[in-house]
């Protein structure tokens, strides 16, 4: 392995770890006001609305329904709008906020799903209103399963990006299309996937970690 290839695939990790782990905060910062909304307004809610359950329920599945690299493209012109380009790390992050914050919204919601009732119901009791239930007793209650969700996301946040490589995203996707497939180098091409594997093994890892750590249910 020569020295422009190691540098080549030093850059790759640096923007594939760039664009997932910004993609993937930004995509949680609206993902889990939307996740909470879904969940407190379903009919099981402790904030029934039937209209806006609907309206955010349908919201997300659109989005989800489409396929990644074709939202990818439809997008193109907003990209523009919000960076100034439609190639690059930069360009990828707006694509990959779109696509995983609804995924991110089900994750959450799947999560506080699966809260326990009678929690919620002493917290009623106890006189607590619903923004200090939300904020104070589901959110702490479903803290692992956010974690365990948070390192899915992570995972599927960087199969995104690997994809981006198609239309001119960076990272390591991007080497592996550019130097591995176009020019017909397999080693070039199995040292990226080889590095994503271990990036994903990583923050699996770390996430099962840290959750083994605060889920009081293991101790």
């Amino acid at each position: 392995m020569d020295k422009a290839l190691i540098e080549l695939l030093k850059s790759g990790v640096y923007e594939t770890l760039y664009m997932t782990l910004i993609s993937t905060l930004i995509a949680y910062v609206i993902g889990i006001p939307l996740g909470v909304i879904v969940y407190v307004t379903d009919t099981k809610g402790i904030c029934k609305n039937r209209i806006v359950n609907f309206i955010s329920g349908a919201i997300i599945n659109i989005v989800r329904s489409v396929p990644f690299l074709i939202l990818l493209v439809a997008i193109l012109p907003f990209t523009r709008l919000v960076v100034g380009t439609t190639i690059g790390s930069d360009a990828t992050i707006v694509p990959l906020v779109v696509a995983a914050a609804p995924f991110v919204a089900r994750l959450v919601e799947s999560s506080l799903k699966e809260v326990d009732a009678g929690v919620i119901e002493a917290a009623k009791a106890m006189g607590s209103s619903k923004i200090q239930i939300i904020t104070k007793v589901i959110l702490p209650e479903a803290k692992p399963s956010l974690l365990i969700g948070a390192t899915i996301a992570v995972s599927t946040i960087l199969g995104y990006s690997a994809m981006a490589g198609f239309v001119g995203g960076g990272g390591l996707g991007a080497i592996a299309i550019n130097y591995g497939y176009y020019r017909y180098k397999t080693d070039v091409m199995l040292i990226t996937v080889a590095f994503l594997v271990l990036i994903v093994q990583f923050f699996q890892e770390a996430g099962i970690r840290i959750v083994n750590k605060i889920d009081k249910r293991l101790r």
